[in-house]
């Protein structure tokens, strides 16, 4: 599955810094809308893609915070994407005595459909160059802290000026490391109702055994409808479902938001991913599987309650260990130490190039350097459960809102504190039991990592046992109320100052040391980090010109490919697979978990056309994030459902190769086929195919 993973490497600047790939292989690429790659579609496809095509697929596309990507399918706000992406929602809205996730749920008649408590959805209405601005800003600035503090405070009058006029939300983000900087503004929808989703092993047959593998047979979809002011959301942008699909050979598009890719980062940034970075962020998800698995074993409803938290976790430690192996590759080092080395002497043979920019590579070397003892504490100072991190952004937010919008810290930002008030008092529940699990897992391997002596622990446990400390936490706290939540918010800094609430008062105590190491990491790293990039986005431009695409950031990105088998295990990958593939698959393994057929599955085997294909696979470069977009045609109608990659595809961080990378989507045909013979939901796929 390709939701967006779990990047460890957010929170440390050094893997916010990326160099230049020069060589651009047909099919590869994650394209912003503003360039898009028509020159590459013209010579292979002999297709044109409009400007009025290219905005229906961007306005018909959506971003789910919940780490994935989705399409609109009908004028009446209808949104699909994947059963992996909508998992959360379902989690929330489970009980004991309704688990929708190994369930399914359909709502037949709209007043059944179910609101999602924290879930937003948003569409990219326009977007603006303001490299200008936020460059010029920390111009002439000799001081590298001040001259960072200044790119912020700029990019913060950006997006709330924006936000102000429109009312949009608005987000500057940074492209070819820096080289560009754009204003994204984004139409932003949280009253989000569920209208289906299959059981949890009918959309995730085969289970982790199978994730980024193929042949597939996964019916791996979830749908929701988008409200406004109560009604259902009309929109003109949507995509028209194609009943027979695509066929092997055709060219289709994946309109998406891949999370983070590393394919241009700086040879020392990959070997400090790969010596230091890494390992520690395999070993932290390890432990906490182990523990959450052990939790599981304990009964239906411990497994009920951890059952997505595993869920993820068991995703991002297969894509850590792929991204590992790549990074374990001779080939592949190799390759991007060429690509480096290429990019690097062109740079130096001008004269006025190499006084500016050639000493970037230098920079960012020297930087990871220091950036290597940090690591540790970055990665194992962690809270582990919701109500202490909850409690310590709480801290965090009143503090920063009483501050000018420009000298916050950027994720309080005034035009982003309506998205982060949202998920600071979503309703959800959060199970104490699960807390306790993963606070306790992760203080004792913080303890373990960082010693008893180290001021993170200490000021959480005060000395005292790590057991009864977090039972006496958990216990008293009552951050599971959103309400209470919302009183220290309303309340400000006098209220979280005052309040005796044990995740609170811990919190107070490990804020300032939170906050005085990232000070120390910006002040020192990510100030030396962004003006190199900045030299290395404006030498790519003045190298290679903007016939390359930026890594991906979690934006709306275009990919094209094929429909198109693959050579593995000595033999081939079919271009699809059908529904007599699932039943054969669960047949082999006489029908036992994780290859067991639900009830459902079982009963409509005779209802079913077997031939229909159910998922297939594409040369389309994608990544974490682009989970549930939409697959299109040239005529924009949707063809198919991305859902995952293949293993090969693991390395796609680093570089892309269309002879073995494969998108794994879900066929247009199998999503109609089993909603009818299935599910009996007649109404909404009558409503899908435009027949209501």
């Amino acid at each position: 599955m390709l939701t967006s993973k779990i990047r460890f490497t957010l929170l440390l600047p050094a893997a916010l810094l990326m160099a230049v790939a020069p060589a651009i292989h047909a099919e590869e690429g994650m394209w912003t809308f503003d360039n898009p790659p028509l020159k590459q579609l013209a010579a292979k496809y002999n297709f044109h893609p409009s400007q009025a095509w290219l905005d229906h697929l961007r306005l018909s596309s959506v971003r789910l915070n919940d780490g994935g990507s989705g399409s609109f399918v009908s004028p009446n706000g209808l949104v699909l994407t994947n059963h992996h992406v909508a998992r959360g929602q379902l989690q929330k809205n489970s009980t004991a005595e309704h688990d929708y996730l190994r369930d399914g749920f359909y709502a037949a008649t709209p007043d059944a459909e179910m609101k999602s408590p924290d879930l937003e959805i948003n569409v990219l209405v326009s977007m603006e160059d303001v490299t200008a601005r936020v460059q010029g800003a920390a111009k002439d600035i000799p001081d590298e802290a001040k001259a960072l503090k200044a790119r912020d405070a700029e990019i913060a009058a950006i997006e709330k000026e924006s936000k102000d006029k429109t009312g949009l939300r608005s987000d500057v983000v940074s492209f070819y490391q820096g080289g560009e900087y754009w204003l994204y503004r984004y139409k932003a929808y949280n009253d989000v109702r569920l209208v289906f989703a299959p059981e949890q092993q009918a959309a995730f047959f085969g289970g982790d055994p199978d994730n980024f593998t193929y042949p597939r047979y996964d019916l791996d979809m979830a749908i929701f409808r988008v409200y406004e002011n109560g009604k259902p959301l009309h929109t003109d942008n949507f995509l028209k479902w194609s009943a027979k699909g695509a066929a092997p050979g055709e060219l289709v598009f994946v309109s998406g938001h891949p999370g983070s890719t590393e394919r241009d980062d700086t040879v020392a940034q990959l070997l400090l991913e790969r010596d230091v970075l890494g390992p520690a962020v395999t070993e932290y998800l390890q432990r906490r599987i182990n523990a959450a698995q052990a939790f599981s074993a304990q009964g239906e409803e411990q497994a009920r309650e951890v059952g997505s938290t595993l869920f993820y976790l068991q995703n991002s430690l297969k894509v850590y260990l792929g991204r590992r192996d790549a990074l374990a590759d001779p080939a592949i080092l190799a390759k991007k130490q060429a690509e480096e080395d290429d990019f690097r002497a062109k740079v130096n043979a001008n004269k006025k190039w190499k006084k500016e920019y050639g000493n970037a590579w230098d920079e960012i070397a020297g930087a990871e350097e220091k950036m290597k003892p940090e690591i540790k504490g970055q990665m194992f100072r962690r809270t582990g459960g919701q109500f202490l991190s909850t409690a310590i952004e709480i801290v965090e937010y009143v503090a920063e809102v009483k501050k000018p919008d420009g000298e916050r810290l950027p994720e309080f930002h005034e035009a982003g504190l309506e998205s982060l008030k949202y998920q600071l008092l979503s309703p959800a529940p959060i199970y104490p039991a699960t807390e306790k699990l993963f606070m306790t897992t992760a203080l004792k391997l913080c303890q373990e990592k960082m010693g008893k002596d180290d001021a993170f622990v200490q000021a959480i446990l005060q000395g005292g046992d790590v057991d009864a400390t977090v039972n006496a936490l958990v216990d008293g706290t009552k951050m599971g109320d959103a309400a209470f939540r919302k009183s220290l918010l309303d309340g400000g800094e006098a209220a979280v100052a005052a309040s005796t609430d044990p995740m609170i008062v811990a919190a107070r105590r490990v804020e300032p040391i939170l906050r005085e190491t990232n000070r120390r990491i910006r002040d020192t790293i990510s100030s030396v980090l962004t003006p190199a990039g900045e030299k290395l986005g404006k030498a790519r431009f003045l190298v290679y010109g903007k016939d390359a695409y930026p890594d991906a950031t979690f934006t709306l990105r275009l990919s094209y490919g094929a429909v198109d088998g693959y050579p593995y295990n000595g033999t081939i990958a079919p271009p699809f697979t059908t529904f007599y593939g699932l039943y054969d698959r669960a047949a082999s393994f006489s029908n036992k978990p994780p290859f067991d057929l639900t009830p459902k599955q079982a009963a409509g085997r005779d209802k079913i056309d077997l031939s229909t294909p159910l998922d297939f696979v594409t040369t389309n470069d994608i990544i974490g994030g682009n989970s549930g977009s939409p697959v299109v045609n040239r005529d924009c109608e949707l063809v198919g459902l991305v859902f995952d990659g293949n293993i090969e595809s693991l390395a796609g961080d680093f570089v892309y190769d269309g002879s073995k990378n494969r998108t794994v989507a879900v066929h247009s045909a199998g999503m109609i086929e089993g909603l009818r013979k299935l599910y009996g939901a007649d109404a909404l796929a009558d409503e899908l195919q435009g027949k209501k």
